[in-house]
């Protein structure tokens, strides 16, 4: 079914009056400080109750997947002879608003936990299969935005597509799930529109070879990033697919033998992330976490779940980096470093790791 409607912004917080009844609405929300400078606003996801509390104007800093994956999440209690898994604290659906880049960036995240390595996650199936999205209508672009590189302008992954405006909104039904809030609404012409160009064009690097990989892993173009990134990890932390986490058991102070798994989200950017057993560490440089963030995006992903990159093309990264390190820049580095391979390679260049 296709339906749309327009309505004022008091119409739109009775519509959230009666969605939050059985839905935990998740959308975009500003709070003041804790920017990339000190002076800068924040915006992320938290439950709304009104229309006025979502930011619509300017891209979230964080995006949307903390709502699926919490930053941090209890995932079962323990004592000395049983554990309980831990339960969901509100048993409502969820309704989050997004852009058509973060939508898309859900597909990945089902891949990762539900797909990866024949398990299902358990504790991240559980909330996803309450989710429900709101597609964000992009009358703007913003700085570092190449959806239309890479086709993730477009989704369809929305029960109901927002236009939103001060005077209120325009709401496009592309299911039936939503119609029964809309009976008393008058039908009006809409239809939610998809952005068609960005300003930053990026040809994402393909990497056709193992040997391609194995010299692009040691090319010299990694070199700058031991002097340029400072590994703070919020790159990872606001990129819209990025899945890393950690688990850590706490005990009870009044019973060592009593207490709780907690799931955190962690950073492959941070120093001892990868350590194991015996204090072994795969990565010890700042260049190497940067480059194995990097291939996992461009190739790794690729290789495992042969859908294209582990990326959306949502200009996060960029627009929250305290060096002004530049993924889209980064990756043409990558494509004018697989130049070089690619002419090594057909002039018969040896290889010598």
């Amino acid at each position: 079914m296709t339906k749309s409607y327009a309505l004022t912004v008091a119409e739109m917080d009775q519509l959230f009056a009666k969605l939050s009844e059985r839905y935990a609405i998740y959308a975009p929300t500003r709070l003041h400080n804790g920017g990339r400078y000190a002076l800068d606003d924040t915006i992320l996801y938290k439950e709304v109750t009104k229309y006025s509390d979502i930011e619509w104007k300017q891209r979230s800093i964080f995006s949307m997947k903390e709502v699926l994956t919490p930053l941090s999440q209890t995932l079962f209690y323990f004592t000395e002879d049983e554990f309980k898994e831990a339960k969901v604290k509100d048993e409502r659906d969820i309704l989050i608003f997004g852009r058509a880049c973060d939508l898309n960036s859900v597909k990945i995240q089902d891949q990762i936990f539900l797909e990866n390595g024949g398990e299902e996650d358990y504790f991240y199936k559980r909330l996803r299969e309450k989710a429900h999205f709101a597609l964000m209508q992009c009358d703007e672009q913003f700085d570092g935005c190449f959806c239309c590189s890479l086709g993730t302008n477009v989704t369809d992954l929305h029960d109901l597509g927002v236009a939103f405006a001060e005077d209120g909104a325009k709401i496009q039904l592309t299911s039936d799930l939503f119609a029964q809030y809309f009976t008393e609404n008058d039908e009006t012409l809409f239809e939610v529109s998809f952005p068609e160009e960005n300003d930053l064009k990026v040809d994402f690097p393909h990497i056709e070879t193992q040997e391609e990989y194995r010299r692009l892993q040691v090319h010299p173009m990694w070199d700058e990033y031991d002097k340029r990134c400072i590994a703070c990890g919020k790159c990872t932390i606001a990129c819209n697919t990025c899945t890393c986490f950690t688990t850590t058991d706490i005990f009870y102070g009044e019973n060592a033998n009593v207490g709780e798994r907690r799931r955190g989200c962690a950073s492959c950017m941070i120093e001892g992330f990868d350590t194991m057993a015996g204090d072994h560490c795969f990565r010890k440089s700042v260049k190497e976490r940067y480059r194995f963030k990097i291939l996992h995006k461009v190739y790794a992903h690729d290789v495992r779940f042969h859908t294209g990159p582990m990326c959306t093309g949502c200009g996060r990264c960029d627009a929250d980096c305290p060096e002004l390190i530049s993924y889209s820049a980064t990756l043409e580095k990558i494509n004018n470093a697989l130049a070089e391979i690619r002419q090594d390679i057909k002039e018969g260049v040896p290889f010598n790791v």
